[in-house]
């Protein structure tokens, strides 16, 4: 017997009201229900991060949630980010620092980025915080060195390798929203 949940979620600003069996995740009801191909499907474990995208602003692996637990809440996926006419400052970073190859990963990428830089604005910390305190970076906010990019950009795979291409991207978008 399959069991069916109707629920009301805003994706990029626009509200959905929809129906779904409650074994649906919330990668499934994007791509396949609501067409936004933009948010890829990896390993369909969360162990690569191609489907990263934020709900209520903090970024989650949609392949591993369910669209029942998204009830009621904003999501944001890679066709959110940015305008029509003008690119996200994250979004022109990866541009001008070629950080893609193939692309497949790029829009998971951008949107652990686009959350990374949101919660370094608010002090969160990350593991490679810690290491940091010896400069005294802990003092006030974690100072987002290579090393700390790294970290909280671990959880994003790139088959192709363009990692450095990326901590550059990453660096530079937070240099263009801090101005």
């Amino acid at each position: 017997m399959v069991s069916e949940h109707g629920i009301a979620v805003r994706i990029n600003g626009t509200l959905h009201e929809i129906t779904v069996d409650v074994r649906t995740t919330l990668l499934d009801l994007l791509r396949e229900r609501l067409g936004m191909t933009g948010t890829k499907k990896g390993c369909d474990h969360g162990l690569c991060g191609a489907c990263t995208v934020a709900v209520d602003g903090e970024r989650i692996l949609s392949c591993l949630a369910l669209a029942v637990s998204v009830d009621r809440s904003a999501v944001t996926t890679i066709e959110g980010i940015g305008g029509s006419d003008t690119l996200d400052p994250v979004q022109q970073a990866f541009l001008d620092h070629d950080g893609f190859q193939c692309g497949y990963c790029t829009p998971g990428q951008i949107s652990s980025a686009h959350a990374l830089l949101r919660e370094h604005a608010r002090g969160d910390l990350s593991a490679a915080s810690f290491d940091g305190d010896r400069d005294g970076s802990l003092a006030g906010h974690p100072v987002l060195t290579e090393q700390e990019i790294r970290e909280r950009m671990a959880g994003n795979v790139c088959r192709c390798g363009a990692y450095s291409n990326i901590v550059d991207a990453v660096a530079a978008a937070a240099k263009a929203t801090s101005q």
